[in-house]
């Protein structure tokens, strides 16, 4: 059984910090046009983005743990 690298980019940070930049780009232009109901979506967006990096981070460091522990069980 090979060893399991340990995942050194998890794939919900780039994911993130791309939906954070989208929701603040999206506040910004629609402040300036006075769209309402997408800057309440575009708002959600931007305050749901960090929580979605840290439950990836969270989901990732654990599973990288569990791989250390089975491994330390094996031998």
């Amino acid at each position: 059984m090979e060893p399991k690298k340990k995942l050194r980019c998890p794939l919900g940070v780039p994911g993130g910090i791309i939906a954070a930049i989208i929701g603040l780009v999206g506040v910004i232009l629609n402040i300036i046009h006075f769209d309402a109901l997408n800057l309440a979506i575009s708002f959600a967006l931007f305050i749901m983005a960090m929580p979605f990096v840290r439950v990836t981070l969270m989901v990732h460091s654990a599973n990288d743990r569990l791989d250390e522990l089975e491994s330390k069980i094996s031998k």
